[in-house]
């Protein structure tokens, strides 16, 4: 699986998540419940954190996007990709095959 991630959504993470470390670390992890995920029943989130065991990684911006080995079943295979809509002026996920 591949993680993409565009400079926009990118550059909104940094200003809602007010990361101003250029070295700053985020991972994309598998919660339970929320809406409009790979798997229902399950949703993404994301938090400062420091890679410990990255099945994959993307530095946009100066940020090391990532997902760790423990979340990959959640992606059942697919690509993520994340895109910034102007109109919601939110990330946009999209799985792909």
């Amino acid at each position: 699986m591949e993680l993409k991630v565009s400079k926009e959504a990118a550059e909104w993470y940094k200003r809602e998540l007010d990361v101003e470390d250029d070295t700053a670390s985020l991972r994309f992890y598998v919660r339970y419940g929320g809406m409009g995920g790979n798997i229902p029943g399950f949703s993404l989130g994301v938090k400062e954190s420091n890679p410990e065991d990255p099945h994959t990684s993307q530095e946009v911006e100066r940020i090391n996007f990532f997902i760790e080995n423990a979340d990959v079943w959640y992606f059942d295979g697919k690509d993520l990709e994340i895109t910034y809509s102007r109109k919601s002026d939110e990330p946009q996920f999209k799985y792909i095959n």
